[in-house]
């Protein structure tokens, strides 16, 4: 299965919760409980105020070397914007991929993520733990602080 079937199957359209693909074209869903949608709604109104000279992006559908991965929210620059508009999905990462932690998430998800959104180009990866505590990444490794907003940042 490819991206286009899965957003475009009507049995896949109102589910509860993130689908992403792996390598091999399988479906990955993964359920959002209401505090996962919080945390996510925190994350878009603080990239807002943040960083306005951009689009914030919920649900980002990233092409990575294993399938297709859907970062829970996303920052792209008016540039990336301009290069890539609504593609769908982006074959290239946005500037800021954030994955907020479900408990069904394992560590070792996580990292993986955190390497195949940078293979992609995005300049950082912020891993959002469930009190709202940010963890950024870069091609470098872990950050003590953004070097886009210049903070370390707090969902909650």
């Amino acid at each position: 299965m490819d991206w286009a079937n899965v957003i475009n199957n009507p049995y896949l359209k109102d589910l509860p919760f993130k689908i992403e693909l792996n390598k091999w074209g399988k479906i990955l869903m993964s359920p959002a409980s209401n505090h996962h949608g919080i945390l996510q709604s925190e994350a878009v109104f603080y990239l807002r105020n943040q960083l306005p000279a951009g689009r914030v992006i919920v649900e980002c559908s990233i092409n990575t070397a294993d399938g297709v991965k859907v970062a829970d929210v996303a920052w792209a620059s008016h540039e990336f914007m301009q290069a890539n508009g609504e593609t769908t999905p982006y074959q290239q990462a946005p500037e800021i991929c954030i994955e907020i932690v479900s408990p069904s998430n394992t560590q070792a998800e996580m990292d993986e993520k955190i390497q195949l959104y940078l293979e992609r180009g995005a300049v950082e990866v912020w891993i959002c733990q469930s009190d709202g505590v940010v963890r950024h990444f870069s091609r470098e490794g872990q950050l003590t602080q953004s070097d886009l907003t210049k903070e370390s940042v707090h969902l909650m």
